[in-house]
């Protein structure tokens, strides 16, 4: 999805999550994620480095504040991959921020999907399975949702929702 919203927008910032897992194959550090150990990331929470930060399937994940900050400083629209407990405290901490939710088209296609990569141990996939049926339950407290049926379709809706939420912040701005 996000290859797709950089090809079809590449001015959008996408923030470079930090993590406490272990990169997978082919991950670079700085690109895909930061990955930093539990000490490191527990230090920049204290120091309120993170915009949001949660524990999802035993690993911890949080967003960069200052980044996001620069890049919407910028008038660059800004879209973060984050899971539901990120989500409220972004809504929290930003308002304004339009929450949007991407949910699989059946719940048949999100296990297929996470026991088809191959990644993740058995029990990580249960653990991630477990949280979506919470995450998929909480829809309502999301401005949009988004069915990623199909990237390229999914991604057209996305950037759609982007732009206009954007625009929208931009001209009541002026």
């Amino acid at each position: 999805m996000v290859a797709e919203l950089r090809r079809l927008h590449p001015d959008i910032y996408f923030s470079v999550s930090v993590t406490t897992r272990a990169a997978r194959p082919g991950e670079v550090d700085g690109a895909h994620y930061h990955f930093v150990d539990r000490p490191e990331f527990d230090r920049m929470v204290a120091d309120g480095e993170l915009l949001e930060h949660a524990e999802y399937a035993g690993n911890c994940y949080g967003t960069p504040r200052a980044a996001v900050a620069d890049a919407l400083a910028q008038g660059r629209p800004a879209v973060l991959e984050i899971e539901l407990q990120g989500a409220r405290q972004v809504r929290a901490a930003m308002p304004d921020a339009q929450l949007v939710m991407l949910m699989p088209p059946s719940w048949e296609t999100l296990v297929a999907r996470l026991t088809g990569r191959g990644t993740e141990p058995e029990d990580v996939v249960a653990r991630r399975l477990e949280v979506a049926k919470r995450e998929l339950a909480a829809a309502e407290e999301f401005d949009a949702v988004v069915v990623n049926a199909d990237v390229r379709t999914a991604a057209a809706e996305l950037l759609t929702l982007v732009l206009t939420d954007s625009s929208d912040k931009l001209e009541r701005c002026e």
